[in-house]
């Protein structure tokens, strides 16, 4: 990196992404993609499928092979991380993660692509997902464009799901279901958030009181929403949220980690939900010794693999 380009520099996220005074990114991760596939591996086979012609945008299906026609199976919608700045539906990470979820729970899962910052700033993000539910949810009479969702989906164990930056987008999606535009056609019972990305201007219990950190945090954000009201705004601090006790689901599923800079922000989230008057069941899982979205880059370690058991019984718990 030659001397001009260090001083335009504003945001520096090693190994995320470099952010410069001009308005252009350079992403160092997240960049590869990878096709859909039938992976022996697991038995899961995907497809990517146009959700948004308007901005060309896809969410990608997976489905076990071995599901019986017109078996009915749990809907995971999934969002994926990245901070709103990096990252794919279709990169390796996310394609193997997902694949791996759809195999061990058993379910129908819907990655969904969307606009990314600096070049489409939030509430880009926010209203792709919005529109990929709305597709999804269109087939839900059996009747719409993709015919894996027409037979297997089941409507009534719906799961919105992401991490980081796609757990804070799974979030406003379900406050915008049981606020703003309830889709009766869904029944989302749960919601599992991995490390989820928010913050806030005061510092919550367990959180870095360091300066240069929390700048850098906030800095991701104001990159990513240039016209916010700042790391207060309800998206990215839910606590300031009036209407966080409508959240639009019936139980809730956070995991945190120690070494992760967002864990406090998690439980804090938690606690939050909990005093907002919201009447659903919300269980916090707390690894030790691990780094924010660990599970994704090491997803055979002995954390990880509990992590997707408790994952694997929160969809397939019954009642």
């Amino acid at each position: 990196m030659d001397s001009t380009n260090v001083s335009e520099l504003v945001l520096d996220l090693p190994p995320m992404l470099r952010f410069y005074k001009d308005g252009r990114v350079e992403r160092l991760m997240g960049t590869e993609i990878v096709p859909p596939s039938f992976d022996p591996k697991t038995n899961v086979e995907s497809k990517d499928i146009v959700y948004s012609p308007e901005h060309n945008l896809s969410v990608r299906i997976y489905l076990p092979k071995n599901t019986q026609q017109n078996q009915k199976l749990p809907l995971v919608v999934y969002f994926h991380g990245g901070g709103f700045v990096i990252e794919t539906a279709f990169s390796p990470t996310y394609h193997n993660f997902v694949n791996t979820l759809a195999s061990e729970a058993n379910i129908i899962a819907v990655s969904v692509d969307y606009r990314r910052a600096p070049e489409h700033y939030v509430p880009a993000a926010y209203d792709d997902s919005w529109t990929a539910i709305k597709w999804v949810a269109s087939h839900f009479n059996g009747k719409g464009p993709e015919d894996w969702l027409n037979r297997h989906a089941d409507f009534e164990r719906v799961f919105l799901s992401g991490d980081s930056a796609g757990a804070n987008i799974a979030h406003r999606m379900a406050i915008k279901h049981g606020h703003e535009e309830k889709l009766e056609m869904l029944n989302v019972k749960g919601m599992i958030l991995c490390h989820p990305y928010f913050w806030g201007s005061e510092i919550a219990t367990g959180e870095t009181d360091d300066l240069s950190k929390r700048a850098m945090i906030g800095g991701l954000w104001q990159i990513a929403c240039p016209n916010s009201s700042g790391v207060d705004d309800p998206r990215i601090n839910p606590g300031e949220d009036p209407n966080l006790g409508r959240l639009g689901c019936a139980r809730l599923q956070v995991f945190v980690s120690d070494m992760d800079l967002l864990r406090g922000r998690g439980w804090y989230y938690a606690q939050k939900v909990r005093e907002s008057g919201w009447s659903g069941d919300l269980e916090v899982i707390d690894f030790k010794g691990e780094d924010h979205v660990f599970h994704l880059f090491k997803p055979t370690c002995e954390k990880a693999v509990a992590m997707f058991k408790r994952i694997v019984s929160f969809i397939n718990l019954e009642g």
